[in-house]
């Protein structure tokens, strides 16, 4: 309680530099390693046909690292660049804000419902570098892609690979 009344009397210490993926996800992580703390998921996502996948603090951080190599190393992303995500909310949704946010990259969440101008303008718009979405919208994205010229990289979590796309399950 007497951490919440210094916040409220702005005497609580700022870090200058914050970043929640290092600073809390994985100081939560080396409290599970070192057994100090419950064992809770950090992330339980099910389906609607009952398929799940639960994720220790651990295995979040070390996949959320992985996929921000990802991010820095195939698809040529640095800190400040932008990318545009358009997926439904899978474990690979949660993955992706986690690792931009290790990378310092800009995530841009974008709907599902998106058409193919819709994506088109908010690519312009931002200014992305790179987009990610499922083989679902992929099509529309090839539709409009030519007309973003700062638009580099295109990533598909799918099963399936795809035409001058970078596969998400392959480079993961």
């Amino acid at each position: 309680f007497s951490d919440y009344e210094a916040i409220n009397r702005c005497e609580q210490e700022v870090p200058e530099y914050f970043n929640f993926a290092s600073d809390v996800l994985d100081k939560w992580s080396q409290i599970e390693k070192e057994r100090k703390g419950p064992s809770n998921p950090a992330l339980w996502w099910i389906n609607g046909k009952g398929d799940e996948i639960k994720w220790s603090f651990e295995e979040l951080g070390f996949l959320s690292q992985k996929v921000a190599n990802m991010l820095s190393g195939p698809c040529s992303l640095q800190r400040g660049d932008r990318v545009s995500v358009i997926l439904p909310r899978i474990p690979e949704w949660w993955l992706l804000n986690v690792a931009c946010m290790r990378t310092g990259v800009i995530i841009i969440p974008g709907t599902t419902q998106l058409t193919a101008q819709d994506i088109c303008y908010r690519l312009l718009a931002s200014k992305a570098k790179c987009i990610i979405t499922t083989d679902v919208l992929a099509p529309a994205v090839d539709s409009v892609a030519s007309k973003c010229q700062f638009l580099k990289t295109k990533l598909i979590v799918s099963e399936s690979c795809r035409a001058e796309w970078l596969n998400f399950s392959d480079l993961l």
